[in-house]
């Protein structure tokens, strides 16, 4: 539940800037988004590749996800919006003088939509991931709110505007629009200077940082949790805004304005949905809030697909968008207060691959169920899906994990070992040793259990654990590490929360703590000789059975 004593998030001048800014981006491509799906039309499209218009946005976050997020992590986020947004500028550009020269064909245009969703793809996890570095941890809940409710209040206007542009001048001047509209974000991103670090963290190179960020949400429940619902969520809620086009073409018998005024109304329920985010999540944990906020996308999804009057098109769309915007929301935070700062980038990441990606895919489902059964029948049918994702919310619950706390303890500090070793020399061997009392046993198992989650999703390997067999109460914790610089990274990502663990295992461990620890560098022997010149001949041969 929202922190009520952390302070507002448009209090905070950074924060408000890059807000103001990204809202304006947002607006312009919304208005793109109407150009692009309704020219489609015009181009004489089919039914599928309308609704792949929407899919080429969103197909990208799904296999640049996890590279993004890894960047994310390891480079300045300032740094990696700016480049972003300029390359999505440049193609915009290029995108308006297809368009003003008359050279855009179907898979022309689904081509450029990709290549602009592949700009958002690599951008979404900096900007992200920048949010929980500029706002408290008590503000989060909030700054992802009106970062929803931001591109929503585009969303409600964008669409309308973009529908009366693309009416009156064709769908290259919302491309024009949208080109002009991302120069404030790149302004903002050039002219802030973030402070660097008091001392420059050790950067893992990508493979790795993509690996380790695989790992961690692999071994951690809550945000697997929140993946699995989620994939299931954007797959049957991507019918709606995928076919929106061919409901206002075909179900009401409407053109671009029609198309305007529904994804404005979409935009309008959202923008509400992030309103009523505070309170209704204040009153209702977050299972109980995406239970509601997803019955209210099924109610929504049946009104858009029954209904013939404008009128009610819209009743349906507001609702449908309130459902969306508190599901989406929900689900965003939980994500960012489930992983510490170190690794937030690339779980958001994951979580934008589960969403965008089933949104790819459902995106195309509902094209392929529009054209075999029809329009209403698709978006019924995805409803149904939705029920699907409701009852697994009585398996699958999502966490709370507001009282988390992921803060880095801070207090580890490289040990001072005898022989010089470089960050990447490796492999390193590390054995911890317990003395534990025979009837304590039982809770030092359950301790070590959790001990090698935390250890494998924080970086370590091949974990056991051994017991002496000339002294039980001995035991002994084994993991390694490829490098050195891993079991330093490893050591420097423990957090607050982890530390509950520790507490139980100090006061199961007999002696003085820490406990013993051996840090070992692994030497390799194959293909070692030794010089016939320096061997000696020995008698005393231990080998020998006389």
């Amino acid at each position: 539940m929202p922190d009520n004593s952390a302070p507002p998030p448009f209090s905070i001048p950074l924060y408000r800037r890059i807000w103001v800014a990204n809202v304006a981006s947002q607006f312009g491509s919304l208005i793109q988004s109407v150009g692009a799906a309704w020219l489609m039309v015009e181009l004489g499209g089919t039914k599928t590749q309308i609704a792949l218009v929407q899919a080429s946005v969103t197909l990208p976050i799904m296999i640049l996800a996890l590279l993004s997020g890894a960047i994310a992590d390891n480079y300045p986020r300032r740094l990696v919006m700016l480049v972003c947004q300029s390359w999505m500028f440049v193609l915009s550009i290029t995108l308006c003088a297809f368009a003003w020269f008359g050279h855009l064909t179907p898979w022309a245009l689904l081509g450029f939509t990709f290549l602009i969703g592949c700009g958002t793809a690599m951008n979404a996890p900096s900007w992200q991931a920048t949010v929980g570095d500029i706002v408290p941890r008590g503000t989060i809940a909030g700054a992802v709110a009106m970062n929803s409710m931001g591109f929503n209040m585009a969303r409600t206007a964008g669409p309308a505007l973009g529908g009366a542009i693309v009416a009156a001048f064709g769908s290259a001047a919302a491309f024009t629009v949208n080109a002009f509209s991302y120069l404030g974000i790149i302004w903002v991103l050039f002219s802030w200077r973030p402070e660097k670090p008091t001392r420059p963290s050790l950067r893992e190179d990508l493979g790795t940082a993509m690996t380790a960020g695989v790992r961690y949400v692999v071994l951690s429940p809550p945000i697997r949790r929140v993946l699995f619902r989620s994939a299931l969520f954007g797959f049957a809620a991507a019918s709606v805004p995928s076919l929106l086009p061919l409901v206002a073409s075909h179900l009401v018998g409407g053109s671009a304005v029609t198309f305007g005024i529904l994804s404005g109304s979409f935009g309008i329920g959202a923008v509400a949905g992030a309103l009523s985010n505070r309170p209704v999540r204040a009153r209702l944990t977050n299972e109980a809030t995406t239970r509601l906020t997803v019955i209210a996308m099924i109610a929504g999804a049946i009104v858009i697909a029954l209904s013939p009057w404008l009128a009610l098109t819209v009743g349906g769309l507001i609702v449908f968008g309130w459902g969306w915007l508190l599901t989406m929301a929900t689900m965003n935070v939980t994500v960012q207060m489930s992983a510490p700062r170190w690794v937030v980038g690339r779980a958001l990441s994951l979580y934008q691959m589960c969403v965008f990606g089933t949104m790819a895919g459902g995106s195309w489902m509902s094209g392929w169920l529009a054209e075999q059964h029809g329009i209403a029948e698709a978006i019924l049918i995805m409803a149904g899906v939705q029920v699907i994702g409701l009852v697994m919310g009585f398996f699958l619950r999502l966490p709370e994990v507001q009282d988390l706390n992921l803060e880095l303890v801070g207090r580890w500090k490289v040990p001072d070992v005898e022989l010089p070793i470089e960050p990447r020399a490796g492999p390193v061997h590390i054995a911890v040793h317990y003395r534990i009392l025979e009837e304590d046993v039982p809770r030092f198992l359950a301790a070590m259990n959790e001990s090698r989650r935390v250890r494998l999703r924080d970086g370590a390997r091949n974990w056991a654990l051994v017991r002496d067999l000339s002294d039980p109460d001995v035991w002994i914790e084994k993991y390694r590490f490829g490098r050195w610089m891993d079991y330093v990274l490893h050591n420097e990502r423990r957090t607050h929360a982890d530390r509950d663990n520790l507490i139980i295992l100090h006061t199961l461990h007999q002696g003085s703590w820490p406990p013993p620890i051996v840090r070992m560098l692994e030497r390799q022997v194959t293909g070692v000789t030794l010089d016939p010149d320096l061997s000696t001949e020995t008698t005393n041969d231990p080998t020998r059975s006389d």
